[in-house]
């Protein structure tokens, strides 16, 4: 499993339904933030190592009603675990 993190651009007004959306449709969401800024939401999303992460992207998230916009980070290594270090 890889872990990858998108920010999610709603409508006005829309980022509480669409995060709902998210939470019921999307097995593959650990976690769901809602940010201030240029993004309302931030996903963390694990996808199996052979997942297309743009497919995975366009067809489950960028589909969700509200979206108007995603950013994609692609992650490579964690670090870490909680300790500080």
């Amino acid at each position: 499993m890889r872990a990858i993190f998108v920010q999610i651009k709603c409508e006005m007004g829309q980022a509480y339904r669409v995060a709902r959306e998210a939470a019921d449709r999307i097995s593959e969401m650990s976690e769901l933030f809602s940010t201030s800024g240029q993004y309302d939401l931030l996903g963390k999303f694990y996808l199996d190592a052979d997942q297309d992460i743009g497919l995975f992207v366009t067809d489950r998230i960028q589909t969700l009603p509200g979206v108007k916009d995603t950013y994609t980070l692609i992650t490579f290594n964690a670090f870490g675990g909680g300790t500080g270090q």
